[in-house]
């Protein structure tokens, strides 16, 4: 009865031993770099993101971690936060610029960046900061959102007084689409618009290696006017 205590009492101080080991390991830090490493347990808060270090990424959570050889890992569930949540890496690379760090994947987005707002030996602050791509993308938005808004000004009650233009350019070729417009507004303006947008989006196209089906878009055949707004027909 004693021998079987004795090995009882072996065994428990074997498994108490190895779990404090496991509690107390050590998490490796290089205070050269101290963004080298694995970051866990995300805390979002407005624009800002904190994350703890950790000794490797979690197997059913978000984390990321950056390499040494300018690998990234992010392990993510997806864009759907629908249970049961499936983890899985993306892989790529990023490159450190003072406070920025940018990131390269080949999923969507591609390319992004975070500045650092904070960084110690246990924790990261960072918020989402727009890349030059992004910011030159939004410039291409604002370009198209005045084209709308040229676009849909005029209340249309007879399509008569219509007419429509292709307008943007595909990476592969072609006009992105087609966009009505009333003879009653400024006419050369308006087109302007449409060329100063479209030479934008080649130049942004080409700029950054943008991909696109070489699909062209059909040309209306008419148009025909809908509780005030104009409809292309094809």
């Amino acid at each position: 009865m004693k021998f079987s205590f004795k090995i009882f009492s072996v065994f428990l101080l074997s498994v108490f031993t190895f779990f404090s080991c496991e509690t107390n390991q050590e998490i490796a830090i290089d205070s050269d770099n101290l963004l080298l490493g694995n970051w866990i347990e995300p805390i979002y808060n407005g624009e800002e993101t904190t994350f703890k270090r950790g000794n490797s990424l979690p197997s059913e959570a978000y984390g990321i971690s950056f390499k040494i050889s300018g690998n990234f890992t992010e392990r993510t569930s997806g864009w759907c936060g629908t249970p049961p949540l499936t983890y899985f890496n993306i892989d790529g690379n990023f490159e450190l610029e003072d406070t920025l760090i940018k990131i390269y994947t080949n999923n969507y987005p591609s390319n992004y960046a975070w500045r650092i707002v904070s960084l110690t030996e246990t924790e990261l602050v960072v918020k989402r900061e727009l890349t030059e791509q992004e910011k030159e993308h939004r410039k291409l938005m604002v370009l198209f959102d005045e084209i709308s808004t040229l676009s849909y000004s005029i209340s249309c009650t007879n399509s008569n007084n219509w007419n429509f233009t292709a307008y943007g350019a595909k990476a592969c070729g072609g006009p992105q689409g087609y966009i009505a417009y009333s003879n009653e507004i400024d006419v050369p303006s308006f087109l302007q618009k449409i060329a100063t947008y479209t030479q934008a989006e080649k130049d942004y196209n080409v700029k950054w290696g943008i991909v696109s089906d070489c699909s062209s878009p059909n040309e209306p055949k008419s148009i025909e006017c809908k509780n005030g707004y104009p409809s292309l027909k094809y």
